[in-house]
């Protein structure tokens, strides 16, 4: 005879976010659902039993783990939950590699709700791997595990009536499936605009106005603190007065954050802010199940026993997580299984030659260049000029400035030019480092102080077919292969996050100022945050939305 679901039961205090109470008590469950939740004097003093938290925006891939590698990491942290976005596999594999993620993720017990990417490619200024249209962003919608639109990047498109993005979100209104927004920079008539138009929600606000224009535009504001861009402490005042339309997310964070830490460290700053611990565990645990109508638990009766145990309010140190009332991770280590994922690609780039590189001077005295400075903690960059540095004809990178090489090379096809401008805010002495992790159509990015290191670096990549590379002045290199996509590893967690941690230190001995110099430089290609960014077609400002010169008389400041 089959054997009766185990009736399990935990006392502490029970932190309940409906009812907004803490109380000593008793949680009861049997076959992953919550029979009751009773007081209990024994609970007093005990550790707190509260939701588990969800990210309410991160794509999966930027962890570089396949989706049932990086929940074996999350739930160590009290992750119960994500709202990811599989735009980078899609911009490389199209609609198949949002099937592969769906897959994956079916393996592990981790809740994962994927949107239909709205924007592969990005926009109409670089090579993407895939396109989807607004049929196949509709097939998308209608299929199993997708929960909504993914974010509406080309926001001056969707200002401008694109008819294929209106196309999209009106089937996700028919779906009845939110429209996640993106868009850097709007303020007043312009986000009310945007926000009329569909979006829900803005993840992209680094100034505390902005977000105050997006919310009285009716948008749900996600604070993002993540490896590259880190907006919490400017957007933290809105957990006073705006809690109820706010969430909590990473965007993107790499594996070696990853280990570390997820929701729980937003969730600790925002304890320390004095914000009320109600309100700031409604934005980590409720609105985002809310908002997207996510099936988890939320610790009331007949809900999925999906629920973590923390230490308590001050140290806030998650101590167990349960998902479907099972322990998949406890004293700090995953119990869920390692599995191995499938490893589909698109790679086609052959290798180079410094030649490829090399810029020739104009006659006359050296241009003043248009020049990409790069912002450490943020995906923006500013637009500045500098006189280029001229040797034998060639304009080259000036180290001594700051003032280094930047490529981005087409992975999708053998032969295509590579596309070259100048960079500040890397601080590299020597070498270079490269990736085919290029936000958003994953062509390969390098920043380099020679034309021979950047050379190097591209070609380690292009050897790995995707993966991150750095060499060193004396030509000594090391990478991280990337097998999946270009984008993921099929490597346990544990060993990616020391092999990029050890990447990152390289980086950084060779003179990077930069928190996280690898992500940033993944994100000099996505052209969709102001202003000045590198495409596999050339530089493009996304202020004046279209590609400029590598000199000239166009505005910059500096």
């Amino acid at each position: 005879m089959p054997t009766a679901p185990r009736t399990r039961s935990l006392t502490g205090q029970i932190v309940d976010l409906h009812a907004r109470r803490v109380y000593p008590g008793r949680v009861t469950w049997r076959a992953g659902r919550i029979v009751a939740l009773t007081p209990d004097p024994r609970g007093r003093g005990g550790p707190l039993i509260l939701p588990g938290l969800v990210d309410a925006h991160i794509h999966i891939e930027s962890s570089l783990l396949p989706p049932a590698e990086f929940a074996r990491l999350a739930v160590v942290h009290g992750t119960v939950a994500t709202v990811s976005d599989p735009h980078e596999i899609a911009n490389v594999l199209g609609a198949a590699g949002v099937r592969y993620m769906l897959r994956d993720a079916r393996r592990t017990p981790l809740r994962v709700a994927f949107g239909a990417p709205s924007c592969v490619p990005a926009t109409a200024f670089e090579t993407a791997g895939a396109r989807l249209g607004p049929r196949a962003v509709a097939r998308l919608l209608a299929a199993p595990g997708i929960h909504y639109l993914s974010e509406v990047m080309n926001f001056p498109g969707l200002l401008a009536g694109d008819p294929g993005l209106r196309a999209m979100i009106a089937a996700a209104r028919r779906h009845g499936k939110p429209v996640d927004g993106h868009a850097p920079g709007l303020r007043g008539a312009q986000a009310a605009a945007y926000a009329a138009a569909g979006p829900s929600t803005d993840h992209e606000c680094f100034t505390l106005a902005e977000a105050r224009d997006k919310l009285a535009a009716g948008l749900r504001i996600l604070i993002r603190e993540g490896s590259a861009a880190r907006n919490f402490a400017a957007l933290a005042p809105l957990l006073r007065r705006h809690a109820d339309r706010v969430m909590f997310c990473c965007d993107d964070l790499h594996p070696d954050l990853l280990i570390g830490g997820h929701l729980d460290r937003h969730v600790r700053r925002a304890l320390a802010t004095g914000a009320d611990r109600l309100d700031v565990l409604r934005c980590a645990c409720v609105h985002p199940v809310e908002h997207y109508g996510l099936d988890v638990g939320l610790l009331r009766p007949g809900d999925r026993a999906d629920f973590i145990v923390v230490d308590g309010w001050r140290r806030f140190r998650v101590l167990r997580t349960y998902l479907g009332g099972e322990l998949v991770a406890a004293g700090g280590r995953t119990r869920l299984p390692r599995l191995r994922s499938a490893t589909p690609n698109r790679f086609r780039a052959a290798p180079r030659q410094p030649e490829d590189f090399a810029v020739a001077a104009p006659p006359g005295p050296a241009p003043r260049l248009h020049v990409i400075t790069a912002l450490n903690g943020q995906l923006v960059t500013r637009h500045t000029r500098a006189r280029a540095r001229v040797a034998g004809g060639q304009v080259v990178a000036d180290p001594g400035r700051d003032l280094l090489k930047l490529v981005v090379v087409n992975r999708y096809a053998r032969r295509a030019p590579a596309a070259v401008a100048f960079v500040r805010g890397f601080g590299l002495r020597a070498g270079a480092i490269a990736s085919s992790v290029a936000h958003d159509s994953h062509n390969i990015v390098a920043v380099g102080a020679d034309d021979a290191a950047l050379t190097a670096a591209v070609n380690r990549v292009i050897a790995r077919r995707g993966g991150l590379a750095v060499v060193g002045g004396g030509g000594r290199a090391a990478d991280l292969p990337l097998p999946i996509a270009g984008l993921m590893s099929d490597r346990p967690g544990a060993e990616v996050a020391r092999r990029y941690a050890a990447l990152d230190r390289r980086a950084k001995a060779l003179g990077s100022r930069l928190d996280a110099p690898f992500m940033t430089l993944s994100f000099l290609a996505l052209l969709v945050i102001p202003d000045l960014k590198l495409s596999d077609r050339g530089l493009f400002s996304a202020r004046r939305w279209g590609f400029l010169p590598p000199w000239g008389t166009e505005p910059g400041s500096g």
